[in-house]
């Protein structure tokens, strides 16, 4: 059977938050001050659980196309890509070069760091590695080496998280699963119950704490995940010689 539209909704969320936290009454309603209040509440914390743990569904593969001796790409509002009016919350470490014959080879993500490090940043030839650098409004993206006339043939495939779009009414369709409702509840309970009686304050907590983490154990790769040393560092002749 599926969801009902208004089952994962603002306004369920705030009238059964407000009822956890001891706000309201059964079978009451909340005054439109409440659901506006309330509502930007929901946001806020939507927008700080967003940054939290892996967020599988909002991970979207990117095409950046290549221009021939530009090594910066601005992705966000005014950047390379029209349709992608907000920036980003981060870009991943998966990514790949695809020329124009659709062959793939993986990219390396380096640090500012090893950015700063290198002799140049002009010199042109095949793309190998990318540094991210996050700004207010947008991410730049730098590609090294400077893409040349044959490389400029291909894309760059860039896996990016993005962002959850804010609520506006109390009817939209919310960015996170339906497993989400129960977390998002009892965090936005956890948040307006300032004020009430310990107890119901102790409650609101712990509630919010344990399905947060239960939701966070629960959102991460099917695929087994291994570890490797990064040996970028090291030489034939050890790492500080």
């Amino acid at each position: 059977m599926t969801t009902p539209a208004t089952f994962n909704s603002p306004d369920r969320i705030i009238r059964m938050a407000m009822q956890d936290a001891g706000l309201l009454q059964e079978g009451d309603d909340p005054d439109p001050e409440q659901f506006a209040n309330y509502l930007q509440r929901l946001n806020d914390l939507i927008n700080l659980w967003q940054t939290q743990g892996l967020k599988l569904w909002l991970q979207k593969e990117l095409s950046l196309p290549l221009t021939a001796g530009i090594n910066q790409y601005a992705l966000g509002p005014g950047g390379v890509l029209p349709t992608l009016q907000f920036k980003p919350m981060r870009i991943l470490s998966s990514a790949y070069y695809m020329d124009s014959d659709g062959n793939r080879r993986p990219l390396m993500m380096i640090s500012r760091e090893e950015w700063m490090r290198l002799s140049t940043t002009v010199s042109q030839g095949p793309i190998n590695s990318f540094f991210v650098d996050k700004q207010q409004i947008q991410i730049l993206v730098n590609l090294w080496l400077t893409p040349d006339t044959q490389a400029a043939t291909g894309h760059v495939i860039l896996l990016m998280q993005e962002q959850v779009t804010n609520l506006v009414s109390l009817t939209d369709a919310m960015n996170f699963p339906q497993e989400w409702f129960i977390a998002l509840r009892w965090g936005l309970a956890d948040d307006i119950c300032t004020g009430q009686p310990q107890a119901i304050m102790q409650r609101c907590m712990m509630k919010a704490a344990l399905y947060l983490a239960m939701l966070e154990s629960w959102d991460v790769e099917d695929a087994s995940t291994t570890f490797a040393p990064d040996s970028r560092m090291f030489t034939n002749q050890g790492r500080f010689s």
